[in-house]
């Protein structure tokens, strides 16, 4: 199948190329050390590739938020040993990634070395998308990758601009990413279920809009679903709710109805008079049920069931979001039991699972299953923008 944008696979002989390689290399840090290398990995086909087939490597970053100065602070000159860890090769730093001090540093490269350019936010122009500066990025480089598709909801200079100076291709990571979100939203095997989970509809609102259109199951849990509950008159206790949106989540009902898609809600819900691990208070009840002075702090156990059931005859699963408290226990039950099942039927070939959001990606390591779905994201601010159904500035550029 022909894809929309251009590989690794169509750039030709590279050797002795100057390759301009847009990664996310904007990890956790504490005390000088990476606390998390999730990013750094992702890089590694990429570079990798690359490297090994004579190019010169020059990887464009960004870290943190140095507002357009330059701040030691935000250097990305300390990310240079830890790639050199991950990669298995040196790993040069170049102290700009323009101008004179960037071509004096490629000068000095040989084919198939591997340099990253400090921060591109250093220059202001960088989050404005300012067409000199991308005229003067582009002039240090032959050829353009963008692999940071979890920076691609962004129109900067170093995301969005240099894909349109320089002939444009989609690295490892970025085309796995858009090869799972096209076989989960795009033209996905159905029935399609959502889980869209997390703390306030608010934050989802496009998110829910978009869904409703797309999916046939949409399951709603965390403290959204608190809300939902009490648009249809159940009372909630001291639950987590925006009772002001009552409204906005009936035109949502009213929506998902004119589509056929089924919204589906717990009801039996776990509750506690307060939210601390494994606290006396705790129950299990029907939503009906919930007093006054309880919140509810997770799914029930024969709703996280039917859902189960759901899902096995579902084709497709999109998940952003846990269904309960899953930071303390025992309000992960929902959230684990529901990601083992999706984990299940994905391994039987039966679901293909593709799930993205930092809290999401947290809960289902907590559940031992990231390994075993289909597809796990890393993005986060792009991922959500993805399943609100707009257009990424990034990825956009690629399909040129």
């Amino acid at each position: 199948m022909t894809k929309p944008f251009k590989t690794l696979d169509d750039m030709g002989d590279i050797a002795g190329k100057r390759v301009l390689v847009r990664e996310d290399l904007n990890v956790p840090m504490q005390d000088g050390a990476v606390t998390d290398d999730t990013r750094l990995r992702a890089a590694m086909p990429t570079v990798l590739e690359l490297a090994d087939r004579g190019a010169k490597v020059l990887i464009l970053a960004h870290f943190g938020r140095p507002k357009g100065q330059k701040n030691p602070e935000y250097s990305l000159s300390k990310i240079t040993r830890p790639l050199t860890q991950v990669l298995g090769r040196e790993v040069q730093f170049i102290p700009d990634c323009q101008g004179e001090a960037a071509v004096d540093g490629i000068k000095v490269m040989r084919n198939g070395d591997i340099a990253i350019l400090e921060n591109t936010r250093f220059h202001g122009g960088e989050e404005s998308n300012d067409p000199a500066l991308v005229d003067a990025i582009a002039a240090i480089g032959d050829l353009y990758v963008n692999d940071a598709f979890s920076a691609a909801h962004r129109a900067h200079a170093s995301t969005e601009g240099l894909a349109h100076k320089l002939p444009a291709y989609a690295g490892r990571s970025m085309e796995k990413e858009l090869d799972a979100l096209q076989a989960a939203l795009g033209e996905p095997v159905t029935p399609v279920a959502a889980v869209v989970g997390g703390a306030k509809v608010s934050t989802k609102l496009d998110v829910l809009n978009n869904l409703v259109a797309k999916v046939d199951h949409l399951i709603i849990g965390g403290g959204m679903a608190n809300t939902f509950l009490y648009a249809r008159g159940v009372d909630v206790g001291k639950s987590l709710c925006e009772k002001e949106l009552s409204d906005t989540v009936d035109t949502i009902f009213d929506r998902a109805e004119a589509a056929g898609c089924t919204i589906h809600l717990p009801y039996d819900v776990v509750v506690a008079k307060e939210f601390a691990a494994n606290p006396p208070s705790v129950r299990t009840c029907n939503v009906h049920e919930v007093a006054e002075d309880e919140m509810i702090l997770d799914v029930g156990p024969a709703a996280v069931e039917a859902l189960g059931d759901a899902l096995k005859n579902c084709r497709t699963l999109v998940w952003n979001g846990p269904l309960g408290a899953f930071e303390i226990a025992p309000f992960d039950t929902a959230t684990v039991a529901l990601a083992k099942t999706a984990a299940a039927l994905t391994k039987e070939g039966q679901l293909t699972s593709v799930a993205g959001g930092g809290d999401t990606v947290a809960a289902l390591n907590h559940a031992g299953v990231a390994s075993e779905f289909s597809f796990v994201s890393t993005a986060g601010g792009a991922f959500l923008e993805w399943m609100e159904g707009k257009d990424l500035p990034g990825v956009k550029a690629l399909m040129g």
